[in-house]
């Protein structure tokens, strides 16, 4: 085994500010937070949430009948994935090894295990993999892993060991099972393309083929969940027929296919009401979003009177309450309850103060090289312009900024620094042409649309353009990367975390996942794409680097492996000339440790102003 090199190591700064503004950006991380709560479908009052209270990503269980709440995991690296099943007698979360996200579920008593005694397998015969997918039923299971090998989704019945229903060298996964557990919705690429995937129904019984749907090429299908009542064939779809993700409904049983047409903007997702016959809807638009209730019978559409901000998690109980989480830029998340009477409540808060709140996001728009104009949202400090600003750009890169609230925003702006998040081309939320306009072009598409915004912010004067760094996590470290290496006039500094630094080895070293991603992305792999691969490639350009660089990885990512990173940094250090600093954690694709997540916003924050200084 090659020996890694050692390169400089960013230091971490005991404090960022030398005022009230050092308790307050480190409360707004500190502060306990929790996720919706979601309940067991049979015995409601049974509740599984993650929080970070013990200073760590953790799951917990809340009875509600007797108040009671519990932590479930305490694990070195953390825990953010758990579920329950119907009964709610058991709680089933994924077992991975500090953060690299390959494992098995595993479940427990609701009430906890006797001390000494460690969770069991949830569905003995399962291989480890990376999770595909989990649906449980009252009798029957489904779970889905990765491997190497491809996609595989087994089938337990009764608790019985797991066998494979289906089994695959493209990438697939669970979508939904029927209430009645006879059929099993599957996502699959099997037809080369994971980012436009098609949906196949099984019967569970035998594993043959209950219903296919395909819209062709270049336009994906997701299938979301069944109507909740027995016997009933009915799957809530997500397509883009129509170039942005819509509803439609696809009765398996009769074949028939109904598409939902709401007179919204932007694009929507949806749940069934336990009643079947009602739809709570998800409508995003501009960086937003907020709820609805769609009959299907009559078509109404009515917008739900929940609290201001962006909604995230939501769902309906069985009494018709919608339990959501909401949250805005300058007002930290709560979770929420939308009664039937129209009282809006605080559900269920962790112990301990709220998180400090920050500066509301302004909306810019831009004209860029496509169609549409580039979204852009910027949190300004109070301090005149032209301001040192840091253009943060967004992960996935299907995701999107939204007006919600982010500690790591507000440090920013503490920090005296304009905040631009830019939704460049490849973000979700805009349409299915602005989502895919990477394809075969990817990196260099979206750092067109922050040059863009970069430019708009320096002629209104809003930055300066001395001043300004690039930073991102994973595809936003990525582009950091590729922007201080294709745009380095632009830049003053660039700040990595967990990024693709080298493709061709990290497409060597990724999990499967990504790899038929990439080839969907890039229209093939290294092999057959090998130019393609080089020009998207941030070491491509390492020798026009001309500012400092900031590196953050983590030792376990299964996502942008830490072989490629170590390439990249050893590149950087025969040249000899430019200044970069790394800093390696021990876990995988990020941090669900408080104290972890402090130290790289402190280093992140130190290294930008040390960076503009000079």
């Amino acid at each position: 085994m090659a020996q890694v090199r050692s390169h400089p190591v960013a230091p971490v700064p005991d404090r960022l500010f030398p005022d009230e503004r050092e308790e307050r950006w480190r409360a707004r991380f500190t502060a306990p937070r929790m996720s919706r709560p979601a309940w067991a479908r049979d015995a409601p009052d049974r509740c599984v949430y993650s929080s970070n209270v013990s200073g760590t990503t953790e799951i917990y269980t809340w009875d509600r009948a007797t108040d009671t709440h519990r932590q479930v995991t305490d694990r070195r690296s953390g825990t953010h994935s758990a579920t329950l099943p119907p009964d709610g007698e058991t709680v089933w979360w994924f077992a991975d090894t500090d953060g690299d996200e390959f494992g098995h579920w595993v479940r427990e008593p609701f009430a906890g295990l006797p001390a000494g005694v460690t969770a069991e397998p949830a569905v003995p015969g399962v291989v480890d993999g990376y999770p595909a997918g989990l649906d449980i039923g009252r009798r029957v299971t489904v779970a889905g892993t990765s491997t190497d090998d491809g996609t595989t989704i087994w089938v337990s019945r009764d608790g019985a060991p797991a066998t494979a229903i289906y089994s695959h060298a493209e990438d697939a996964g669970v979508g939904a099972l029927s209430d009645d557990e006879t059929l099993l919705a599957i996502s699959h690429s099997e037809h080369g393309d994971s980012r436009h995937p098609d949906i196949r129904v099984l019967r569970v019984a035998d594993g043959g083929i209950a219903g296919e749907l395909s819209d062709g090429p270049g336009k994906g299908l997701t299938p979301l969940v069944f109507a909740p009542l027995p016997g009933d064939g009915r799957l809530l779809v997500l397509h883009e027929s129509r170039g942005r993700e819509e509803l439609l409904v696809w009765d398996v049983l009769a074949d028939t296919r109904t598409e939902i047409e709401l007179d919204l903007p932007g694009e929507v997702a949806a749940d069934f009401h336990p009643d079947g016959r009602h739809l709570l809807v998800w409508h995003t638009h501009a960086a937003r979003t907020r709820l609805y209730r769609h009959d299907l019978t009559t078509g109404a559409l009515d917008e739900l009177p929940v609290a201001p901000g962006c909604v995230g998690s939501a769902e309906v109980r069985p009494d018709g309450t919608v339990e959501y989480t909401c949250s805005s830029a300058a007002e930290p998340a709560t979770v929420r309850a939308l009664h039937p009477d129209g009282t809006d409540r605080v559900l269920v808060a962790p112990p301990g103060e709220r998180a400090p709140g920050s500066v509301p996001v302004e909306d810019l728009w831009v004209d860029g090289k496509g169609v549409q104009r580039v979204h852009a949202l910027v949190a300004r400090p109070d301090a005149p312009g032209p301001a040192p600003a840091v253009f943060s750009l967004h992960g996935g890169p299907h995701a999107a900024d939204e007006d919600r609230f982010s500690a790591v925003r507000a440090a920013w702006v503490d920090a005296g620094f304009v905040v631009v998040e830019v939704n460049y081309r490849g973000s979700t939320g805009y349409g299915s042409a602005w989502r895919d306009a990477i394809e075969g072009r990817p990196g260099t598409t979206e750092l067109e649309d922050v040059a863009a915004v970069f430019d708009a912010c320096v002629a209104s004067g809003l930055v300066d353009p001395a001043r300004c760094v690039v930073e991102g996590w994973s595809w936003g470290g990525y582009l950091a990367l590729l922007a201080v290496g294709t745009q380095p006039q632009r830049w003053a500094a660039g700040l990595a975390g967990v990024p693709v630094a080298d493709y061709l080895t990290a497409y060597a070293d990724e999990m499967e996942q990504l790899r038929a991603f990439d080839r969907a992305l890039f229209g093939g792999s290294p092999a057959e794409q090998p130019e393609l691969y080089r020009s998207a490639s941030p070491l491509t350009y390492v020798d026009d680097v001309r500012v400092p660089v900031l590196v953050l990885a983590g030792e376990n990512d299964p996502r942008c492996p830490i072989r490629q990173v170590d390439i990249y940094l050893d590149a950087l250090a025969d040249r000899g000339d430019v200044p970069y600093e790394v800093s390696r954690f021990d876990a995988g694709h990020g941090s669900l440790v408080v104290d972890q997540t402090l130290r790289h916003i402190a280093t992140e924050i130190d290294f930008a102003r040390r960076a503009i200084a000079s």
